[in-house]
């Protein structure tokens, strides 16, 4: 057995090794993407990695802290927490589990990237300043005239939330948001409106958006194309209800070829996005944030040309009473009607 002596020297070296500095310890972050491959990173952040990198570079200074503190999650990781909760939709816990951090730093992260993407909204989505390549190219589809965009409202499943439950109840018995959005000849989304319960209708949300103004006051030229969910205007156009003769049919059939481009919109933007799909775990606010940044994603990914093929039709027509149609969009429609179909 050591001695008294040799026991209090072995004490006094181990207290002085506590009471020294340690040196800072830095884990190595790898790159995630480094060790999959491309189709892998696609399935699993729904974006290929050049577009990833992308979104990392626009967002850097942003998401590039300065600090002290040890471990820092650096940019690409935020991102990818951000990715990969859009895509899937799963809980905070198991998404930082894929990347190896915590539940409340996976939370932060996607919630500051959603934030960060949904700034840049006046950016990447809104109205070309120039309008007639759109109406060429909605023209090509079934010869329908001076089209600008098509509209309609989807909606977005979430969880119950805590205030005024009752009204993001929607006619289907589910808590939800109800979107509007406004697409282009190629998918891409001119205008989102994420604000709305889900029991708000489709054309009260039309009625008092800010675009809704915009072709009020003459400032976009040119026509929507909406569902009978909305009033007719004299720049929003919707199919007769009654067809009685065979023009009329032939530019509801055009009408219909034309319109359902926003569908496929919706199906692209919910199979690149699970969390719009299945359900947004968050409060409204918060889900109303993650709304935007999809669909400025879902640009992002249009112009890249990192898109996904093969879009889905999941949403289905409302009906709107004859009586809300006024006059002077009846003779816009019937003249469309005579004259081109």
């Amino acid at each position: 057995m050591a001695s008294y002596g040799a026991r209090l020297n072995l004490y006094k070296i181990i207290q002085q090794r506590r009471k020294a500095p340690k040196p800072r310890v830095f884990r190595d972050r790898s790159n995630p993407l480094e060790d999959m491959e491309e189709e892998e990173v696609f399935s699993r952040f729904r974006f290929r990695p050049e577009t990833i990198l992308f979104l990392v570079g626009m967002l850097y200074n942003d998401l590039n802290h300065p600090t002290e503190r040890n471990l820092a999650l650096p940019p690409l990781l935020q991102v990818l927490a951000a990715l990969r909760f859009l895509a899937t939709g799963s809980f905070y816990i198991l998404v930082g589990e894929s990347l190896g951090i915590a539940k409340s730093t996976t939370g932060r992260a996607a919630r500051y990237v959603c934030r960060l993407l949904a700034n840049m909204v006046g950016t990447y989505i809104r109205f070309p300043a120039d309008t007639s390549t759109f109406k060429k190219k909605f023209f090509d589809i079934a010869g329908f005239p001076n089209v600008v965009g098509c509209v309609d409202g989807t909606q977005i499943k979430i969880k119950a939330p805590s205030e005024n439950e009752g009204d993001f109840i929607n006619r289907k018995g589910f808590h939800s948001l109800n979107v509007q959005m406004i697409c282009g000849p190629k998918f891409l989304i001119t205008n989102v409106v994420a604000k709305w319960p889900g029991s708000v209708h489709d054309s009260r949300i039309f009625r008092e958006s800010a675009i809704c103004r915009e072709f009020e006051n003459g400032h976009i030229q040119g026509l929507l194309l909406g569902d009978s969910g909305y009033a007719l205007k004299t720049y929003l156009m919707t199919p007769y209800l009654n067809p009685a003769a065979d023009f009329m049919q032939r530019y509801n059939n055009a009408h219909c070829r034309t319109r359902v481009l926003i569908e496929q919109t919706f199906g692209i933007l919910k199979r690149r996005f699970s969390c719009l799909h299945t359900e947004l775990r968050l409060t409204p606010e918060r889900a109303c944030v993650a709304v935007v940044a999809c669909c400025v994603l879902h640009n992002i990914g249009i112009i890249r040309g990192d898109i996904i093929q093969n879009p889905l039709l999941e949403e289905e027509e409302d009906w709107v009473d004859p009586g809300a149609m006024g006059a002077d969009g009846k003779t816009v429609r019937d003249h469309i009607a005579h004259n081109y179909f």
